[in-house]
């Protein structure tokens, strides 16, 4: 009996273990999709990453992203992240350098992700907006 609940047990943790760990691929595997968007100027690709609840309470307007296509990324780069104890949620926070094109000047901006799982959708979602080159 005792050798049985033992097995149970142990079969549920790496269980548990499997999923955390597919969860934790698959917030890497968004985390890089999202850095790859933003390095190669794929502006429009990003509305498609972004939490749809969030996207309807904060809309993004054509004009932000015409915005974006101004620049140029030349440098994407971590700087600080946070996960959340539960592992459902983490927060980053990158150095975006942008060139813009028709100044030639660089900016440089922080910009911070705020990212969560969702369960419906099953995959990872930011719930913040786009990198703002107006913001240093």
């Amino acid at each position: 009996m005792r050798a049985a609940v033992l097995v149970i047990l142990s079969s549920m943790v790496l269980l548990i273990a499997c999923g955390t760990g597919q969860r934790h691929d698959d917030r890497q595997d968004a985390m890089e999709r999202w850095e790859a968007l933003v390095r190669w100027n794929e502006f429009d690709a990003l509305v498609d990453m972004i939490h749809p609840e969030w996207l309807a309470e904060n809309p993004i307007h054509p004009v932000d992203i015409d915005r974006l296509h101004q620049f140029r990324v030349t440098e994407y780069r971590t700087r600080q992240m946070l996960v959340d104890p539960d592992g459902l949620g983490f927060e980053r926070v990158v150095r975006i350098r942008m060139y813009h094109v028709h100044s030639a000047r660089e900016r440089v901006v922080d910009y911070r992700e705020v990212w969560r799982y969702d369960e419906d959708f099953e995959r990872w979602l930011l719930h913040s907006g786009l990198p703002d080159p107006r913001r240093p």
